[in-house]
């Protein structure tokens, strides 16, 4: 039985609270310090998130150039080691700035949550303005430290590998932000906090792992954006053509998989909880 189910079969309150919507428009959060601290957190942690990033996929290129490594049985991190990279930085920035900021890190989380009215409008453009000066920020910073290696090695830009159509890195994009953005929904939801107490999950956790697992699936196909702030600011800094090409993928193809999950958690999965729970007591006093 069910925790809202009371001794006679009626329903008592129910053991969540739900925060109210965010205003569209909140001018008083520019007032306030609390607002600023969380750009300087957003920014700071997408600065980190890049720099640690974008240096192990430069990294894990030049252990791989037999130009420069002669050991053949030198693999370098692989794939499996960037996407660890991605996804144990998420998780840790995430547990860092979860309670400064909300912890997005990406202009696509904060795109969906802004759509689920979890976050103002002025908060989200601000939000994604903060993330995005800090992904160019992040990459400059290894281009700074590691020039030569960083201009011989593609910059970590995102593009669309060879034998690829657009769809196909399209479709990747959606679907990999869907899966993390889903997430996002599903680990911050007050219901689940309420309903699963008893297993102590932490949050940041389920965040990181579904980084992780995307990017196992999609390096191959385009090296994994599922965060537009990640793709322009490698864009920028690297500054060649075929990065500039495919960038309209990165921010196109996460901002829609971002609406779909928006849509699917709130209006399907929460929604259609609540029209089953009122159908259910409708019929009881039949």
């Amino acid at each position: 039985m069910t925790k809202d189910v009371a001794e006679h079969g009626s329903f008592s309150a129910k053991d969540y609270t739900d925060p109210p919507p965010a205003p569209l428009f909140d001018a008083v959060e520019l007032t306030k310090w609390s607002f600023y601290r969380a750009l300087i957190a957003e920014f700071i942690a997408t600065l980190l998130f890049l720099y640690i990033t974008v240096l192990t996929v430069i990294g894990y290129k030049s252990q791989t150039d037999p130009a420069v490594n002669t050991d053949a049985a030198c693999g370098g991190v692989g794939i499996l080691g960037i996407a660890w990279a991605f996804g144990g930085m998420i998780f840790i920035l995430v547990y860092c700035t979860a309670g400064i900021s909300g912890g997005h890190i990406n202009p696509a989380v904060t795109f969906g949550l802004f759509l689920a009215r979890k976050v103002s409008l002025v908060r989200a453009l601000m939000y994604m303005v903060a993330q995005c000066l800090g992904a160019i920020c992040g990459v400059g910073l290894v281009k700074a430290f590691q020039k030569s290696y960083y201009n011989s090695y593609g910059g970590g830009a995102n593009t669309l590998a060879d034998g690829y159509n657009t769809g196909v890195g399209l479709g990747a994009e959606i679907i990999g932000t869907f899966v993390l953005v889903y997430t996002v929904f599903s680990a911050t939801d007050p219901k689940r906090s309420a309903r699963d107490s008893h297993v102590p999950v932490l949050a940041p956790l389920p965040i990181g792992f579904a980084v992780f697992m995307v990017h196992l699936a999609t390096i191959p196909i385009t090296g994994t954006g599922i965060n537009p702030a990640r793709s322009l600011g490698a864009a920028v800094i690297y500054n060649k053509e075929k990065a500039w090409d495919d960038q309209w993928i990165f921010w196109v193809g996460p901002f829609i998989g971002a609406a779909i999950a928006a849509f699917y958690h709130q209006f399907i999965l929460r929604a259609g909880a609540v029209k089953a729970l009122g159908s259910f007591r409708s019929q009881s006093h039949v």
